[in-house]
């Protein structure tokens, strides 16, 4: 797999899993399935930034990584 995740695409994805299960665990603010939904979407989150490769840019050529030219 090619990365195709810049690091400022990471670091935002790992924020909002954070706050979503945040307010999940440690507050009432998102329950029940909504709740589980958004867990799952986390999870997918982290995956995402750990490889480094989100499945959804690839079909349309995105790209937020920084492109070293070469000299």
């Amino acid at each position: 797999m090619k990365k195709n995740m810049g690091s400022a695409d990471r670091i935002i994805r790992v924020i909002i899993a954070a706050v979503i299960a945040g307010l999940f665990f440690f507050t009432n603010l998102i329950p029940g399935t909504l709740g589980i939904v958004l867990l799952v979407l986390a999870g997918v989150f982290l995956l995402t930034s750990m490889v480094s490769f989100c499945p959804l840019y690839a079909p349309f050529g995105l790209s937020t990584c920084s492109v070293k030219e070469k000299s």
